[in-house]
């Protein structure tokens, strides 16, 4: 994604995060303290197309880990601003260098029409019934995100499931109205 500042108020390709989101219940044993990169942090990330090992996010502290999970990333502007942000951090906290992440493929979890297939097949895996179609579209950006996380990891997919039930889709029922 090159980035055009000739807009700076335009939202970024695959669409603005809602605000409010922060920690999923299914990531809270290991991101509610930042020890690891949170979901919304990842989307955020990748929006930024930076590559950060588990390492350098643990060099960078606790405040800035705060402060790169609240910071917005929605518009061009602020696309440019968190990248500039957390590069600066970085490289203050840790002599690891940025990698950058050319995010050259379609956004795949960004198309709430259609549900990607490496969704379909990774609930296949977990043994539970993938998203419907109304399902998978009445997601919001950052859940859609997740699933496709998910779904790709080698690392994390043991998440995918317990995604699924936070969300209320593919045969689970939601335990809360706030889940």
């Amino acid at each position: 994604m090159s980035i055009d500042l000739a807009d700076p108020d335009a939202v970024a390709p695959g669409g603005a995060l809602e605000d409010g989101y922060g920690i999923f219940a299914f990531e809270a044993d290991f991101a509610s303290d930042l020890r690891c990169i949170p979901m919304v942090v990842r989307f955020k990330l990748d929006r930024a197309e930076i590559k950060l090992s588990l390492k350098q996010w643990t060099k960078i502290g606790q405040s800035n880990r705060q402060a790169l999970a609240a910071t917005p990333c929605n518009t061009l502007h602020e696309v440019t601003v968190y990248r500039r942000t957390l590069v600066g951090m970085v490289e203050r906290n840790t002599p690891e260098p940025i990698v950058g992440l050319a995010l050259n493929a379609p956004l795949s979890w960004a198309d709430p029409a259609r549900m990607p297939n490496e969704v379909a097949a990774q609930a296949l895996i977990a043994g539970v019934n993938p998203p419907t179609d109304a399902q998978w579209s009445n997601l919001n950006t950052l859940q859609r995100f997740a699933l496709v996380k998910l779904a790709r990891s080698n690392h994390d997919n043991h998440n995918f499931a317990p995604a699924l039930r936070e969300f209320g889709i593919g045969g689970f029922e939601r335990t809360s109205a706030l889940s």
